[in-house]
């Protein structure tokens, strides 16, 4: 599928809309989606900080940017990146539940095909923290032991967080929108696993705090990946030739790589010195270890493209339930 600017430009402002369905995003929200909007690269044209300000100031009809999109194919990308949007942080207010649907309607999408896709998203999204538990486990109190556990040893979890950046940067690399939705589960799952090596049980409400403390919004962040994604031409891309070669990467700026990296070893940081770090220690300690990560993403390119590889987009959901 190749996208005609037009179309690029009018799901970048779904999305958009999208972001701003309910009404009541945080003040911190609005901003990380402000900046993402004045940083991403235009292309074909598009200048994002108006797109930004048309959506902000109700400059934009849904019914009108849904009626410029010139195919099916980017009608139903249109969908299913606001669906994302919607589920990046976990739920859908009753005012995203009703754009989505105003939005499948205007768009002319199949209901079945719009469902399945709405189903698989919220899956994801509602993921628990901890991998399934044995049936014993099941049945014990809220505190028993995953399955999936960290040792609270340095080198293991360096090699866990490490792991982790390289299966997040892999994902960034592959074209299906649920792919990149899948990043920000890994990354809760991620914190999870290490403050739990630390003896915190933590719940999605603490790790959810914990990702916006340092400077991680989850709408934001699935808008910046699939941003970048789109504008580069690969989101929604089907057939070969994605992975051909290291210049693939350039599209993408890795950002999946240094920010699962960089939350990794914050959050190791933070839960091995007994949750004492300030707001604005963590904040600092985030953005040094996210430079340094941007560095490291050169080196560990070609394990995340081979990674990439060898990952079937059919069973993310799967993959996640079970990390």
């Amino acid at each position: 599928m190749s996208l005609a600017p037009q179309d690029t430009r009018s799901i970048v402002t779904i999305s958009l809309l999208a972001a701003f369905a309910d009404g009541g995003k945080h003040e911190r929200e609005r901003e990380e989606i402000k900046r993402i909007a004045e940083g991403l690269s235009a292309a074909d044209g598009i200048h994002l900080p108006t797109l930004y300000q048309d959506v902000l100031m109700k400059r934009v009809a849904l019914a009108d940017v849904a009626g410029r999109l010139q195919s099916q194919e980017a009608r139903q990308l249109a969908y299913e990146m606001a669906v994302c949007v919607c589920d990046a942080d976990g739920t859908q207010s009753a005012a995203e539940v009703a754009f989505l649907g105003t939005l499948r309607q205007t768009l002319g999408l199949d209901a079945e095909t719009a469902g399945r896709f709405d189903a698989d998203a919220q899956a994801l999204a509602a993921v628990p923290l901890a991998p399934a538990a044995s049936a014993a486990g099941a049945a014990a109190a809220s505190a028993a032991t995953p399955i999936t556990t960290i040792p609270a040893d340095g080198a293991e979890l360096d090699k866990s967080i490490l792991n982790a950046a390289i299966l997040n940067g892999a994902l960034e690399l592959l074209p299906e929108t649920l792919s990149t939705m899948a990043i920000i589960p890994l990354q809760m799952k991620l914190v999870y696993r290490i403050g739990q090596a630390h003896g915190y049980q933590l719940d999605s409400g603490h790790v959810k705090d914990f990702l916006a403390t340092v400077g991680v919004g989850l709408t934001s962040q699935y808008l910046e990946q699939a941003g970048r994604k789109l504008l580069g031409g690969l989101l929604g891309k089907v057939g070969g030739g994605l992975l051909r070669g290291v210049g693939n990467q350039a599209v993408s700026s890795g950002m999946s790589f240094a920010s699962t990296y960089a939350l990794g070893h914050v959050a190791k940081r933070y839960y091995a010195g007994g949750r004492t770090l300030s707001t604005q220690m963590l904040k600092d300690a985030y953005a040094s270890v996210t430079q340094e990560a941007q560095g490291l993403q050169t080196r560990y390119l070609p394990q995340i493209q081979e990674r990439a590889r060898t990952l079937d987009a059919g069973k993310v959901l799967s993959m996640v339930r079970a990390a």
